[in-house]
């Protein structure tokens, strides 16, 4: 799937845009910059992004994924990528979206983060699945549900997990459940545990931070150790300080 999107910021722009994988550039300088590309070597569908970008160190590292399947908020999925991005994971959008990737709540809700992420959008459940069998190493895919047999902090997370996350109001569909269950694909259903009885789900976004790190913190934060270096076209483009917050 052919995407790109476009993120403004202090008036310059910049646009990266390849084989269906797409990543994100807000700069912070008056002048535009070109970033070398790295090229994952699973050749069709392989992530594209920044010399030294979070998913490609966690890539190299076979660490953690972040899996949406049809989101509908762009302002959820624009959080989402920025928590991948301080958590160095890649990020995968797995089709029918419930908006357009040029969204302007999208774009403003990563902030000037894009930068630091791999998004590879993928058409369809199916399409995604293809693609999750042919990448190397240990692997295996994780429902997260509020109908989830493992409660989050209990589960033994382990390098290569894939977490996976439905959209805000219909959550999984039936198909990526049972693949989440079967064997050789996926690990299981997991629940974060909420009160039930006036909630009737937490934000995807926060959902995703509260799996994403108890994951991280049981592989000790590995992928953090592997800080993702910017070539040097890139220094200087982003503030020191979060001026957004």
């Amino acid at each position: 799937m052919e995407a790109g999107l476009r993120l403004r910021a202090l008036g310059a722009r910049r646009h990266y845009h390849c084989g269906g994988a797409i990543s994100l550039c807000g700069f912070a300088a008056a002048r535009e910059s070109r970033l070398p590309l790295a090229t994952g070597g699973n050749g069709n569908g392989a992530a594209v992004g920044p010399v030294g970008s979070g998913a490609e160190v966690a890539r190299a590292r076979r660490m953690l994924h972040v899996v949406l399947v049809s989101p509908l908020i762009p302002g959820n999925t624009g959080s989402i990528a920025r928590t991948c991005a301080a958590s160095a994971v890649g990020l995968h959008l797995v089709g029918p979206l419930g908006y357009k990737v040029d969204d302007t709540k999208l774009k403003r809700a990563g902030l000037d983060y894009w930068p630091y992420v791999v998004v590879k959008i993928h058409d369809s459940w199916d399409d995604f699945c293809d693609y999750f069998m042919k990448q190397e190493g240990e692997k295996r895919l994780l429902a997260f549900t509020k109908r989830g047999t493992h409660i989050h902090s209990d589960f033994s997370y382990k390098p290569g997990d894939w977490l996976v996350f439905g959209s805000e109001t219909k959550g999984l569909p039936q198909q990526a459940l049972d693949d989440c269950c079967r064997e050789g694909l996926g690990g299981g259903t997991v629940r974060i545990p909420m009160v039930e009885t006036y909630v009737r789900c937490l934000n995807l976004s926060v959902s995703v931070g509260i799996a994403l790190y108890e994951a991280a913190r049981q592989l000790n934060y590995q992928q953090l150790q592997y800080q993702p270096e910017l070539p040097e076209e890139a220094q200087g483009l982003f503030p020191a300080e979060d001026i957004y917050a």
